[in-house]
Order: structure tokens, then C-alpha cells, then sequence
């Protein structure tokens, strides 16, 4: 079997975040066996719409959607996460084609640093459930 490809969209508004949840969702990926494309967008609440292109495009077996959004002083940080999950769940649900929500909703930074580390990765584990999510696909097919 000739490997899979995966697309990995990342909200790039916390740059420095953003490169530490795509090394981790690629390695998981890689090490998977799978091929990896990433595409930039700028915050997470774009990532729905990068999600749809990448499912609709046939392309690929899954999508990890990586950001993060940090809790500011007002109502804005409810609304782009509200959006961003809604979104990426809807693309997965219209499409079929599994969509991991790999957007950090914090408080603060540190809370953000904090799940990027050796105990638990988001990127890791946006991509070990897009992966799941894959093989329970192709299962069923």
C-alpha cells in the first residue's frame, strides 16, 4: 500500500506555538508512515476553511488543525474558539475525511507551553487521532 498523505493547516497568530504543534503532529505523522503537507493560515479562525480545501481536495487520508488562542480581554477568545471547533467538526462530518482539533484554548501562555511538552503534545495527539480516525475509515471501506 502506497503511503497516505496527511494535510496539517496551522494558525500561525502564536508563531513560536504553531512550530511546536506541527513538529509534533508531523513526527507522529512521519512516523506513522504517512507523507505530510502543511499549509499556513493566519489564526485559528481560519482553519476551518483550510480544512475544507484540504478534504475537498481528495488529497488526503486526514487533517490536523493546530493553533492556538489565548484568553485576552474580552469576549473575542469565545467566539474564535467556539467558531474554529464548530468548524472543523463540521468539515469532518459534510467530508468524511477526518478532521483532529489541535487548537490550544488557554489562559495563558505558560498554560499553552505546558501541553506541549513530553507528558502530552497537542500536536502529537491531533495527529494520533486523525490517524485513528483514518484507519477506522479505510476499515469500514
Amino acid at each position: 500500500m502506497a503511503s497516505e498523505r496527511f494535510a496539517i493547516c496551522a494558525g500561525r497568530f502564536y508563531e513560536d506555538l504553531a512550530e511546536k504543534l506541527v513538529a509534533g503532529a508531523r513526527s507522529t505523522f512521519e512516523a506513522g508512515g504517512g507523507e505530510v503537507d502543511v499549509f499556513d493560515v493566519p489564526g485559528a479562525f481560519e482553519l476551518p476553511l483550510a480544512a475544507k480545501y484540504c478534504a475537498e481536495s481528495g488529497r488526503y487520508a486526514g487533517v490536523a488543525c493546530l493553533g492556538a488562542v489565548i484568553r485576552g480581554e474580552t469576549s473575542h477568545y469565545d467566539h474564535v474558539c467556539e467558531e474554529a471547533a464548530a468548524g472543523i467538526n463540521r468539515v469532518s462530518l459534510d467530508t468524511g475525511v477526518p478532521c483532529a482539533f489541535g487548537v490550544l484554548t488557554v489562559e495563558t501562555m505558560d498554560q499553552a507551553l505546558a501541553r506541549l511538552g513530553p507528558k502530552r503534545h497537542q500536536g502529537e495527539d491531533a495527529a494520533r487521532a486523525v490517524l485513528a480516525m483514518a484507519e477506522m475509515r479505510r476499515s469500514l471501506v
